[in-house]
């Protein structure tokens, strides 16, 4: 979370920079918050080491900012430059399609400086009526506001589970903690999270709850009862946790985990079979029938387990009771992972590096995918670049026993849907990712074409994050899915589900439905770091929630079955 934060002081002040035109310097700031947002540890210890210089883009000027930060929670530099505007810079750059040059425009003639302002002048249409402006940008700044407003006060949940995941951990070292898990919508690993829900079985509330409470990230206590409490973490988020017994745990994470409609039907079941079903177990009368296990109580009501992924009225109980719900896919079925990035790009970890860590987490394969095309300020290489990097690619290969490092690229889709490097050169990597990066505001037509045309490219592989959206911050573009989807199947051209936290693309929905259509998933970290190649579970998660099985997935394959089908 400190990494985070530090990209986002970083780019407040290339924003800050740009407004007043000066140059050189804010391209710097948003290269060192590119390195930062990669660094696979903690900034604060990498700041204590003294190694901040180390990272790609900080120099002198930018480490003392970063240290600054980490020892005070404030940069002077920062506060000073938000003295000199009257325009509340972070707060608008947040909203989707509002840059610093937009910015500028919008506070010259209208004055504004808050998204409150901007909104106001966006619903009385003065945005459309500005010249280089137009409908199009004003209904995109409205959504971007409603997104933003929407998604405030929710986590996302590669951010929320590693938080969880440290609490679980701790709590366990306790030996009056039989069990633990997470609950709501972390546990059916929903995109973004509110609050972390933790549920405990125990003999000893109160030691638990004592203990809890203490932890070290903790920073205030809410409520605290004898079997109930509630915590605000470093990271601002709050954490809520109960302790209930052993015998009726099974019942209390059935009831804590399913969404409202999912709950509701299931009690309604249970009434059906003449039951009572509650957090405190399945009755009939005043007789437990089941509590210890969910697994009993789903099977008490005449249902196959349901994976908590999808208990959220999507058809799901249906589908139990008939007995029909698949094996999802997990973690470990994955091979390989597709999709990443190194220092020849954005990344902050060498092909070497990548190579190694990916090979402890037990992958057989992976693809390095550095950026190629218009994308400069991710370092896109060019078509001659690309040749060269595979030779060097290939050479590592041969180094490291036990795992094989594929050349690939992530080129850039350009408006007409061409990749941005020529075909002579994407024919001699091992395989292409083609995604848009640009011009995300285009009609539903021409957004459809631009797909449609990648996809019909005899070199791209995959269709990379294929909506485009941004968790929080960006909606999907529009295109025809029908269209795409079946064009993806038709030329074999696989559809990636991006792990990375703030992608999850395509989203659950779509997944479903791409599998319904008959279309080949793979999932890739598009990590830019060492740290961040254990983001493949998110898309391992993402999947499940779209039902995909292990042989919807590409590359659950071995290798030669994945060079095969890219054949």
């Amino acid at each position: 979370m400190k990494n985070k934060q530090v990209a986002e002081i970083l780019n407040e002040i290339a924003d800050i920079l740009e407004l007043e035109d000066v140059q050189f310097k804010p391209r710097a700031y948003r290269r060192a918050a590119l390195g930062v947002e990669s660094l696979p540890e903690d900034i604060a210890m990498v700041a204590k080491k003294g190694k901040l210089e180390n990272i790609p883009g900080i120099g002198k000027s930018i480490a003392e900012t970063i240290t600054e930060f980490c020892k005070t929670g404030k940069v002077k530099y920062l506060e000073k430059l938000r003295k000199k505007t009257p325009i509340k810079v972070g707060e608008l750059s947040h909203i989707e399609g509002v840059g610093p040059k937009t910015i500028k425009k919008l506070y010259q003639k209208f004055k504004v400086k808050n998204v409150k302002e901007l909104q106001k002048i966006a619903k009385e249409g003065k945005i459309a009526k500005l010249k280089g402006f137009g409908e199009t940008i004003e209904e995109n700044i409205l959504r971007g506001i409603k997104i933003s407003k929407k998604s405030k006060g929710r986590m996302i949940l590669g951010f929320a589970w590693p938080i969880a995941e440290g609490i679980i951990k701790e709590l366990k070292k306790s030996r009056d903690v039989k069990r633990v898990d997470v609950a709501g919508s972390l546990r059916r690993k929903k995109e973004t999270v509110g609050d972390i829900d933790i549920l405990v079985a125990s003999p000893a509330p109160k030691k638990v709850i004592e203990l809890f409470t203490k932890l070290k990230p903790v920073t205030r206590v809410l409520v605290k009862g004898s079997t109930k409490a509630s915590v605000k973490m470093e990271s601002d988020v709050q954490v809520d946790i109960r302790v209930i017994p052993e015998n009726i745990y099974g019942a209390a994470l059935q009831y804590f985990t399913g969404n409202k409609i999912h709950n509701i039907k299931t009690r309604q079941i249970a009434i059906k079979k003449g039951y009572k079903l509650s957090e405190y177990g399945l009755f009939k009368g005043k007789k437990i029938i089941a509590a210890k296990t969910e697994e009993e109580i789903y099977k008490k009501l005449g249902l196959q387990y349901i994976p908590p992924e999808i208990r959220r009225d999507q058809s799901e109980l249906e589908t139990a009771a008939k007995n029909n719900i698949p094996q999802f896919i997990r973690v470990k079925d994955l091979q390989g992972d597709l999709h990443m990035h190194t220092t020849a790009s954005d990344g902050g970890n060498s092909i070497e590096e990548m190579a190694k860590a990916a090979k402890q987490l037990g992958r057989k394969y992976i693809a390095i995918t550095d950026h190629s095309g218009y994308l400069k300020i991710a370092g896109g290489m060019t078509g001659p670049q690309l040749l060269k990097h595979k030779e060097k690619i290939k050479k590592i290969n041969k180094k490291i026993p036990g795992i094989t490092i594929l050349a690939g690229t992530e080129v850039d889709i350009d408006k007409d849907g061409k990749p941005a490097i020529a075909d002579k050169y994407l024919k001699e990597l091992d395989l292409v990712i083609a995604s848009i990066h640009s011009g995300f505001r285009g009609t539903k037509k021409h957004m459809t074409d631009r797909l449609l045309t990648a996809i019909h490219n005899d070199h791209v592989d995959i269709i990379g994050h294929p909506t485009g959206r941004l968790i929080k911050r960006r909606e999907p573009y529009d295109f025809d899915i029908d269209k795409v989807f079946k064009a993806a199947k038709d030329t074999k051209t696989c559809l990636e589900i991006d792990a990375y936290p703030e992608r999850l693309d395509l989203r659950d929905s779509l997944v479903r439905e791409a599998i319904e259509k008959g279309c080949k998933l793979t999932i890739g970290t598009d990590a830019h770091s060492t740290e961040h190649l254990d983001f493949l579970k998110f898309g391992v998660f993402t999947a499940r929630r779209g039902w995909a099985q292990k042989k919807h997935v590409l590359n659950t394959q071995p290798l030669n079955k994945v060079l095969d089908w890219f054949k």
